[in-house]
């Protein structure tokens, strides 16, 4: 997942589509970004070769988010006006959580959602399947492979 996640995002980044991470504080309660980062890069951290791999670029955008959701007591929803978003397209780990909350409070707040399964995992296969499946069915998410994705379609 992580290389179809680091592909997606490089293509955003060359198509001029904002790229936001919106990640846990992990308890930390720091509202520094780059400090996680470092902590999970310096310190004997389980996730050190995701984060190496799908490390923020200079002008990537970021959301530290207390709970599940991306939207709960984040900055998130005032980025995105800023950003003059539309449509999203959700990626990450604990699809049937974080993403699942994510992108029912972005169904919610009228955003067109991409959901691509194969940037996408959760505890095991059969609930990120039934998580990407409600997204699909409930939320009108589109679920296509990260590679099938058009950017210059979802700019129009």
């Amino acid at each position: 997942m992580a290389a179809r996640l680091d592909a997606l995002a490089k293509r955003a980044r060359k198509a001029k589509i904002p790229v936001v991470y919106v990640n846990d504080n992990f308890g930390r309660w720091r509202s520094d970004f780059h400090q996680q980062v470092q902590h999970c890069l310096n310190e004997d951290v389980g996730g050190k070769p995701l984060v190496e791999r799908l490390r923020p670029e200079e002008h990537d955008y970021f959301v530290l988010k207390p709970k599940h959701s991306g939207f709960y007591s984040s900055a998130l929803d005032l980025l995105l006006r800023h950003l003059e978003a539309h449509t999203l397209i959700i990626t990450g780990i604990a699809g049937d959580r974080c993403v699942l909350f994510t992108a029912n409070d972005a169904y919610l707040r009228d955003y067109k959602l991409f959901v691509p399964s194969d940037c996408v995992i959760s505890n095991t296969p059969r609930q990120n399947m039934e998580a990407l499946n409600l997204m699909r069915r409930v939320l009108h998410a589109d679920t296509r492979r990260s590679a099938q994705i058009r950017f210059r379609t979802l700019l129009k």
